[in-house]
């Protein structure tokens, strides 16, 4: 399957306070789960160009936590926190994001993401649901996040490829 031909879909329910996130990857599923699991390999992918991600530490387990920021050229931070609070290997994780200081203070309110991963033929399909605590938090995650996720979502399928 061509690369163009995936499916990406992003909805907005402002009622709902929620983004859903449906992208899928011309990869199978361990290396689609290794790419969100693993901080080695977060840190390729997931920062829009030309910021890139940096991971201070990560336990990617229930009630573990990553701690990274998004480094701009410039050399600015812009820290966040993610709580992992359910993961089923290979098909679903949930974690709760919130952006931080350095000193990883969070600041309120967060968000709450649940990730589906799924394989047919190849193909993985992520699906993401992000439910915000609150509308003013919807708003702010909403500048510029559609374009930047999707950015980044560009930079996986092109790791992808090279992992493959």
């Amino acid at each position: 399957m061509n690369n163009n031909d995936l499916l990406f879909d992003f909805k907005v329910d402002k009622v709902a306070k929620t983004v859903y996130i449906t992208r899928e990857f011309n990869a199978g599923l361990d290396l689609v789960w290794d790419a969100f699991s693993r901080p080695e390999l977060l840190d390729q992918w997931g920062a829009p160009a030309p910021m890139r991600a940096k991971t201070k530490y990560m336990d990617f387990k229930v009630g573990g936590r990553r701690f990274y920021a998004m480094v701009s050229p410039d050399g600015q931070e812009r820290w966040s926190v993610q709580e992992f609070t359910s993961i089923t290997p290979k098909t679903n994780f949930k974690m709760y994001n919130t952006f931080a200081d350095k000193d990883e203070n969070r600041e309120l309110p967060g968000s709450d993401w649940d990730y589906n991963f799924s394989e047919q033929d190849g193909i993985t399909k992520v699906y993401i649901v992000i439910y915000n605590e609150s509308f003013e938090r919807l708003e702010k995650l909403l500048e510029g996040f559609k374009i930047g996720f999707t950015m980044t979502l560009k930079n996986l399928e092109e790791l992808l490829v090279k992992l493959s």
